[in-house]
């Protein structure tokens, strides 16, 4: 497993299912536009895309969902505030797929981030909208996961 936070950019990891070897997104010196930027800790691959992906699907699930406890306000500035929102999603969400991706197949990086989605959501509904959680949201919601293990299997 290739740990974030080596100083060398040349190191590899191996693809799943592939001989393929891929240089990992972020180390250490994580490159912007050419540039590098020290980072001041070191974060396996796979938490650090789903501790992004969690927090990118936090606000997302604020900017799509969190004006439905304003509906007095007007729908431009319920648009306007939603897209503010959004764009710290993005923010987290395009590094987390690129950090994931090498390590984890596209599919398998959609995957997660639906499943976090739901969790994020689910939480979402009931502690801030104070909607309930049903019998049959949570049968459907366990049906999803058993997609995700189909998924993460290897067969």
């Amino acid at each position: 497993e290739c740990i974030l936070g080596k100083d060398e950019v040349t190191s590899s990891i191996l693809v799943k299912g592939s001989t393929k070897k891929q240089t990992p997104i972020l180390h250490r010196r994580f490159f912007m536009s050419g540039e590098r930027m020290n980072l001041p800790f070191s974060v396996p691959i796979p938490v650090a895309t789903v501790l992004l992906l969690t927090l990118s699907n936090v606000f997302m699930t604020f900017a799509w969902y969190g004006h439905l406890r304003y509906k007095g306000l007007a729908l431009p500035i319920v648009i306007l505030t939603s897209w503010g929102i959004a764009l710290f999603e993005y923010v987290l969400q395009v590094p987390a797929n690129r950090i994931g991706h090498g390590y984890f197949s596209a599919a398998e990086l959609k995957t997660i981030q639906e499943l976090i989605s739901l969790s994020v959501f689910t939480l979402f509904s009931v502690f801030y909208l104070h909607e309930s959680l049903r019998w049959n949201h949570i049968v459907g919601f366990a049906l999803i996961v058993l997609a995700c293990w189909v998924i993460f299997k290897e067969w």
